[in-house]
């Protein structure tokens, strides 16, 4: 069994995002690279779930030391080590801060949805995303922050450009060299 972590970035032109928890679930999973299992990493409050299917993207690294994350728009959620093929529609860009500390650390998430000629082809950028949807989104990392007395807050939406440009920088720092 391939580890998920180092599978490729992308295929076929398409980002590579492994799901390690699916939409609608109140239980946060999290890919464990010293066991090679996916491991309950918390247990969301009663009455809150992801709102979305949410992973990474392979061969990248963020500001945190973790693969970049991702949020994959779907009609239904997948399983947890699903491989997605979903094309980029932009990138939340976002800061948090961790309970006891005064400074921000980036902590952004690639936005996308399934790829292929059968995934959302009328989805190509926020513009495209019913607003009430991105709310929601926000107002959930908001609040899963607030669960550990962190503080969370989105700087931007922004589009597939800064999405691709964060993914390099990721996959550089991935490599251990520069963007």
């Amino acid at each position: 069994m391939a580890v998920p972590t180092d599978l490729p970035m992308h295929d076929n032109g398409l980002v590579v995002v492994v799901v390690e928890t699916p939409s609608g679930s109140g239980n946060k999973l999290k890919f464990d690279n010293q066991l090679g299992v996916y491991r309950l990493d918390r247990v969301l409050p009663a009455g809150m779930t992801f709102p979305f299917d949410f992973g990474f993207i392979p061969e990248t690294l963020g500001e945190d030391g973790d693969p970049l994350d991702a949020i994959v728009l779907l009609d239904a959620p997948v399983h947890p080590g699903c491989v997605v093929l979903a094309r980029l529609i932009g990138i939340i860009e976002a800061e948090q801060q961790e309970r006891g500390k005064r400074s921000w650390e980036r902590n952004d998430r690639i936005v996308a949805v399934a790829g292929g000629p059968k995934g959302h082809a009328a989805i190509n950028s926020f513009d495209d995303v019913d607003p009430f949807r991105l709310q929601a989104i926000d107002s959930f990392f908001s609040n899963y922050h607030a669960l550990d007395g962190e503080r969370f807050r989105v700087r931007a939406h922004a589009g597939v450009k800064a999405a691709e440009t964060a993914i390099r920088q990721g996959h550089a720092t991935f490599r251990g060299g520069r963007a």
